[in-house]
């Protein structure tokens, strides 16, 4: 039975239908003259940003009855999915998921010993699904009796007051998951949905008020936009309650950090993010899951902190309240491996190098930290940059020849001292790295600006998606093709005939797609494969003999879905 504190009654009532329709009560930008509302309560202070950045690395965890199932949290449960397009349902019957509560007795939960995994795997940061989509709360909460403490739970603890207090008293930091969408109450995305606005701003106001210091709050409003949840009111109640806090994209505001999930964001270093993925394949707990390898855990962590992000990594608890043995030892290896190299991780900012095929670069006051994720690598080239290299050492043992021109910095690792997770090569500069500007080769792109040709474009949005944007220096604009096109190329008129010896092709951040391409050059009127490859990923660089023509191609053989180029630059010979 659920209960909601009658508070502002009259004005629910007058805006319900508002809120139904989609026009909900207005934000207060738009209730007062020039929008005079106070900014500065929607994001967070830029000293605190700088300090979230600094952590790289936290502890997801998706706990709930539903683990007694060991089926999806929220998702696996059947009934009506109001507010979502396309609906659809779960697995469980409803009698059967809303009532795994009355059997959930975790009498093995130790939040002291979650807090203790965690900071021996590394982690810096917390965060707790306190409800999902599935409406169950796992702490106390006076607005509703669908909660961890109902007389009729076997547990009846507040799981959120012991995480909150372990976290605080084992020094990690503590945050916190809502979800914004409840589809177990009554009110939500109906003609009360006022009401339900009203009991979503109570909750989260009880878990920034009675549980300490919180630090960061992820929501996850599944599309839903700032009307729907009052969001800039319930920011004003966010900021007020914990000022410090990290708040993400997805209440219908941007707030301080993107989420990719389940995927390794694109490099980004003017707006925070943070990937969120699991250590195995589903968020909640599932009996026989597929545990991720420690080489692809490492490799993961490595890539998001190169790409200038954090990583919440999501373990799902059993339901008697461990987490489980195979996860913890996979973690406790990433926290060895943090023992000796996290300074390459903490406190850095990724760059100033691009992040690329074969890994990427981080970097803190002088020193860049070079990580090669692919042993098979001989020698990784980097674009040249203002700085001066002085001096540089193979953290991960061995040596390493380094060459730095006008051109590129070559870094080059003897087979028996390259390491099969990540190489990592530390350039000392003599300036700071942050200032080190990224400086073009001699030899820059020819095919910029050029004209421009496709088999396919984008539900044929040419101005948007046209071939012209693989060749505008421009990695925010790409080339797209319709979904379920496995086969295209794309194509570039030099204008005049030049000498080309190498390339750049750098497929937008939506998952590698490429499986198979070739590059070809047009001599005589026929086309002549100079380069074949496989994947391309975030930057594929490829060297050739050189070969003179006037139009080029890239002729994409294999696709796991539409190619999406966001940019191909062509190189003349020196």
């Amino acid at each position: 039975m659920q209960k909601t504190i009658l508070l502002g009654r009259v004005l629910a009532a007058l805006t319900a239908f508002a809120f139904f329709s989609g026009f909900g009560r207005l934000s207060a930008a738009e209730e007062t003259p020039q929008g005079k509302q106070d900014q500065s309560l929607l994001n967070a202070k830029p000293e605190d940003i700088a300090r979230w950045r600094q952590l790289k690395f936290g502890m997801f965890i998706h706990w709930g009855p539903v683990s007694l199932q060991g089926t999806e949290i929220g998702w696996s449960r059947g009934g009506e999915r109001r507010g979502l397009r396309g609906g659809g349902t779960g697995e469980v019957p409803l009698e059967v998921y809303d009532n795994l509560y009355k059997q959930f007795n975790p009498v093995k939960f130790d939040a002291r010993e979650w807090v203790e995994i965690a900071k021996t795997s590394g982690m810096k940061y917390m965060v707790f699904t306190t409800r999902h989509h599935d409406g169950f709360s796992m702490f106390d909460s006076q607005f509703s009796d669908y909660k961890i403490t109902n007389p009729e739970s076997p547990y009846r603890k507040d799981i959120v007051k012991q995480l909150a207090d372990a976290c605080h008293a084992g020094d990690l930091i503590w945050g916190i998951y809502y979800s914004q969408p409840d589809w177990h109450h009554p009110d939500y995305m109906t003609a009360n949905h006022a009401k339900y606005v009203e009991y979503l701003h109570g909750q989260v106001k009880e878990l920034l008020s009675n549980y300490g210091r919180t630090e960061m709050l992820f929501f996850d409003g599944l599309g839903g936009d700032a009307k729907r949840w009052d969001a800039e009111n319930l920011f004003k109640i966010i900021r007020a309650l914990q000022p410090r806090i990290i708040v993400n994209n997805r209440c219908g505001l941007p707030a301080d950090n993107d989420t990719p999930e389940q995927r390794i964001g694109k490099m980004q270093t003017g707006r925070p993010w943070e990937t969120c993925m699991t250590i195995g394949d589903q968020w909640a707990w599932k009996p026989h899951d597929n545990v991720k390898s420690l080489k692809t855990c490492l490799q993961t962590l490595v890539k998001v902190v190169c790409g200038d992000g954090n990583l919440l990594f999501n373990v799902g608890p059993m339901p008697d309240g461990r987490i489980e043995p195979r996860q913890i030892e996979t973690l406790k290896q990433m926290g060895a491996w943090l023992e000796k190299y996290g300074e390459t991780i903490y406190n850095t900012r990724g760059g100033p190098f691009p992040r690329t095929e074969w890994g990427g670069a981080t970097m803190n006051g002088k020193t860049v930290y070079v990580h090669i994720l692919d042993p098979g690598v001989e020698t990784v080239v980097l674009p040249p940059i203002s700085a001066k290299i002085v001096s540089s050492s193979v953290l991960t043992g061995g040596t390493a020849t380094i060459t730095q021109s006008g051109d590129a910095i070559n870094i080059s690792v003897p087979k028996a001292d390259r390491n099969e997770i990540d190489t990592i090569v530390a350039l000392e500069l003599d300036t700071p790295a942050a200032e080190a500007k990224a400086l073009r080769a001699n030899t820059q792109s020819v095919a910029t600006g050029k004209k421009a040709a496709a088999s396919n474009v984008f539900r044929k949005m040419v101005e948007v998606h046209g071939p012209q944007n693989a060749f505008d220096d421009d990695h925010e604009t790409r080339w797209a093709t319709d979904g379920g096109t496995h086969q295209a190329w794309l194509e570039v008129d030099l204008g005049e005939p030049k000498t080309i010896a190498s390339a750049l092709i750098a497929e937008a951040d939506f998952g590698p797609r490429v499986r198979k391409f070739e590059l070809q050059a047009k001599v005589d009127g026929q086309w002549k494969t100079v380069f074949t490859g496989k994947t391309l990923g975030e930057e594929c660089r490829v060297k050739f003999e050189p070969v003179a023509a006037q139009v080029f191609r890239l002729n994409v053989l294999e696709a796991t879905e539409g190619p999406t180029i966001e940019e191909f630059q062509l190189f003349e010979a020196k």
